[in-house]
């Protein structure tokens, strides 16, 4: 294939790429910006570097970006595959190409036997086969208690940290609540999350967290500690705030998003003892879901308290880790103690 005038440029984003092979597949010029609408602007980050490899193998081979064959991907992938790459990453590859070349190259069945080659050969492995103890976490954060003497900066970290292990949310959702969306009842707090996230599809329910008041431990009562912090920040909050729940501890005080919240929670388990080298803001999810299946509570309460469908299988494939809590019993019959 010759290779098109547009490769030539030099890489012009994934953005880009993925309208120029909309119009190269038949999209009229009307429709192109609702098509380019389902792509989530995480979606398309994601996918970039991906993107970018593909754009630059063509330029190097003389391959036209948006018009290749099954043989000419299975050269790229193993090209990304002999760079170190594993099977999760091979994958994203893929579905990168497959908004560009259309799944009909992608799902080829060479490249599907290429894929589960890569599989065996180099096979995905967790991030680590056990989770923290949300006890640890608790027991620090309940030393910032009366709220009166605890500062914004701490009483945030706390406050974001107390709704990621009572919610199982990912750091994006929470990084969506607004004030507006907060309703006050007499024994919890229910918080809605209109905006899409993640997991949004058509036809599905957008999350509802419900924050119940822990009256007899309100040190580490996620309820409290959310009014507590609103009544704390009221003072501080402007047009920069945008009505978002968590905003900066400094001036200009403006809402901060999901990596803010992400560095805030990792240090709460730094201090709690937890190996951030290890775990990052991420492994509450692990944590929660985990110590509330432990305890026993049902499956299907755990999946829909961290917004996975009725049928997924995501929390028993990936979250379901054992808690790092050694059994007292069991270690003194082992040392007969």
């Amino acid at each position: 294939q010759e290779l098109s005038s547009i490769t030539c440029e030099s890489y012009p984003g994934g953005s880009e790429i993925i309208r120029e092979s909309l119009k190269h597949r038949g999209v009229p010029p009307e429709s192109l910006d609702i098509v380019l609408a389902s792509f989530a602007k995480n979606t398309i980050s994601q996918y970039n570097s991906s993107l970018k490899a593909w754009w630059n193998f063509c330029i190097r081979n003389r391959i036209n970006v948006y018009e290749s064959s099954p043989t000419n991907v299975l050269i790229f992938l193993t090209e990304i595959f002999n760079s170190g790459c594993g099977y999760s990453s091979l994958n994203t590859y893929r579905s990168a190409l497959s908004i560009i070349l259309g799944k009909k190259v992608t799902t080829d069945d060479c490249i599907t036997r290429f894929l589960k080659g890569t599989y065996r050969l180099r096979p995905p492995r967790p991030k680590y086969d056990f989770t923290w103890d949300p006890l640890n976490v608790l027991n620090y954060l309940s030393s910032f208690f009366p709220y009166n003497n605890v500062s914004v900066a701490d009483l945030v970290i706390k406050t974001v940290t107390l709704i990621a292990l009572a919610s199982a949310q990912r750091m994006q959702t929470l990084s969506l609540i607004k004030l507006k969306n907060i309703q006050f009842q007499q024994n919890s707090i229910l918080i809605k999350i209109p905006d899409l996230i993640k997991t949004s599809r058509p036809g599905t329910c957008q999350p509802l967290l419900n924050l119940p008041y822990i009256r007899e431990s309100p040190q580490i009562c996620p309820a409290l500690s959310v009014k507590s912090y609103i009544d704390k920040t009221k003072t501080l909050r402007g047009e920069q705030s945008d009505d978002h729940l968590f905003i900066s501890v400094r001036k200009p005080y403006k809402k901060v998003g999901s990596q803010t919240l992400g560095h805030w929670v990792k240090k709460a388990l730094e201090a709690s003892g937890i190996d951030v080298g290890i775990f990052g803001a991420h492994s509450t999810r692990h944590a929660s879901t985990s110590a509330a299946h432990s305890a026993g509570v049902n499956i299907e309460v755990v999946r829909k308290a961290a917004g996975w469908s009725d049928s997924s299988n995501v929390f028993l494939k990936y979250y379901k880790k054992d808690l790092l809590r050694p059994d007292a019993n069991y270690v003194e019959a082992v040392f007969n103690i």
